[in-house]
């Protein structure tokens, strides 16, 4: 460690109880990036034995909303994410919404210009430009620490022509390092950060002095976020070195900077980007369990060879020195993979349940099922959970075991595989279907066998196409014969009679 580092009162010591945070801004709706360090920051606390604080960056009216904060919460809630202190659950150091803790930072920020770590700067961007101009400098070099010593007559003079100052806080002129827990030790040179600005001229503090200063008084020791952060830990530093200067810090708390999370063509993922929008892949059907595992391995894996984990061993295992510093990508493909697995993982009777919520939204069942409907997913269940990797796959697979007859509609791509002898089958299939008294999957594949195959000297990879269109009105359904069973003889033969007249 360099300078300013050792020259400060040490940093967090092994022993201390961990104290990790997430506090987002409500400013949209919860990024695949944003839950990604939530569930870094919580998998540590629970590794540890430590606190997870929850808490909310509200400070921007123009930006923040109430809705994004609900959005986040039930984010949260979705994927069993909890917390020990902080919104909603409370603890000791309410509150925890930055909007409600202006009288807090006004009194560290009194603190700090009594003590001279901040100072009023009056200059005003045109000011800064002519003065950069004079020396031959780039005009947009941005500020040059120019208020730093202005004398109280000076200051006055500017106060009299109406000026409102902002406040700065003076940057150290040693070289900052630190060890950051995922990329090891970062050094910035001395100058390369400039002294920055810590309230606007209305007296409003900024992000730049709120975030470290809630750190500070809540204890925290490891702030894990994103790579996109790393430029300001300097900043931070620094302001912790005025915090314990005086009194508001007890310690510089340890920094973890997480993995960019990358998108197509490896640019990194946007709040824009769809495949970034958590509740798409909820609405898509990722389920809570393929969903954490796959972020998690945004940036650390249980080990070389393992890809599928429960949030039980994530929790075990979890170390933020294993994160790995290099962008991790977002490979929906991969994600749906692995969600597949969880979803075969599902216990039966709970997998059949958590298909309700799809079949309700696409208006094939209302807010209660019926008993007739609870018995067709019974049955239809265990039929589609070794095949499924979404949840959102249900209406398209079961969604024709749940419709009338008449509402069958022959998908365009099921219609464009019947061959030429699609009537024939269709035929054929009627009049094995007919006689059976026993409409159970095993008498309707072998008279279906007897009519098709042999009967009619079909291949049995071609046999039954024309049935499945027929009753599904899809190209890929469950497994036919079981289909068939499930729907009954009457529906079963009234939806291939159906396609029969249509096709002649």
């Amino acid at each position: 460690m360099t300078d300013l580092q050792t020259s400060l009162h040490p940093t967090v010591s092994a022993d201390t109880p961990v104290r990790v945070r997430f506090c987002p801004s409500p400013t949209g709706t919860p990024h695949v990036g944003l839950i990604r360090t939530a569930l870094f920051n919580w998998a540590w606390a629970r590794h540890t034995g430590g606190t997870m604080v929850f808490r909310i960056e509200d400070t921007d009216a123009a930006r923040d909303s109430e809705e994004s904060f609900g959005q986040i919460l039930d984010a949260l809630a979705w994927l069993g994410i909890d917390w020990d202190e902080g919104v909603n659950v409370g603890g000791p150091h309410e509150p925890y919404r930055q909007s409600q803790r202006g009288d807090i930072y006004q009194d560290v920020l009194a603190k700090l210009v009594e003590s001279g770590h901040v100072y009023e700067d009056f200059s005003t961007p045109d000011e800064v430009e002519a003065r950069h101009k004079a020396k031959g400098e780039d005009p947009k070099l941005g500020y040059d620490n120019y208020d730093r010593d202005l004398t109280e007559e000076q200051k006055q003079a500017f106060r009299d022509e109406g000026r409102k100052p902002v406040l700065r806080l003076r940057m150290p002129d040693e070289d900052i390092a630190f060890n950051d827990l995922v990329r090891g030790e970062i050094s910035f040179k001395a100058g390369s950060v400039p002294d920055f600005v810590v309230a606007r001229a209305n007296g409003k503090p900024l992000y730049t002095l709120v975030n470290p200063v809630d750190d500070a008084l809540m204890g925290i020791t490891q702030v894990l976020r994103g790579e996109d952060l790393l430029s300001s830990t300097p900043r931070q530093i620094a302001l912790y070195r005025a915090l314990m200067d005086v009194g508001v810090a007890e310690f510089i708390p340890e920094f973890g900077h997480l993995p960019y999370v990358m998108g197509e063509g490896n640019k990194k993922l946007s709040k824009r980007d769809p495949e970034s929008n958590l509740f798409n892949h909820r609405d898509n059907g990722f389920i809570p369990e393929g969903l954490l595992n796959y972020l998690a391995l945004l940036g650390w894996s249980l080990s070389a060879d393992e890809d599928i984990f429960s949030v039980e061993q994530l929790v075990e295992n979890f170390d933020i020195h294993d994160v790995l510093a290099n962008p991790a990508r977002f490979d929906v493909k991969k994600a749906t993979a692995i969600n597949g697995t969880h979803i075969r993982m599902l216990d039966p009777q709970d997998f059949r349940n958590r298909l309700i919520p799809y079949l309700q939204s696409a208006g094939l069942v209302g807010e209660t099922l019926t008993d007739e409907q609870n018995a067709i997913l019974d049955q239809a269940a265990p039929l589609v959970q070794e095949r499924m990797n979404l949840l959102g796959e249900t209406p398209g697979l079961l969604g024709f075991l749940f419709r009338s007859d008449d509402q069958i509609q022959i998908a365009p791509d099921a219609q464009k595989q019947l061959k030429e002898s699609a009537p024939q089958v269709l035929q054929a299939a009627v009049q094995a279907l007919e006689p059976l008294d026993h409409f159970t999957a095993e008498p309707i594949e072998a008279a279906l066998r007897v009519a098709i195959v042999e009967g009619l000297e079909i291949k049995p990879r071609l046999a039954f196409g024309p049935v499945r269109t027929a009753v599904s009105g899809e190209r890929i359904s469950p497994p036919l014969f079981e289909s068939l069973e499930i729907l009954g003889k009457e529906s079963s033969l009234n939806r291939i009679k159906a396609l029969a007249a249509q096709l002649s």
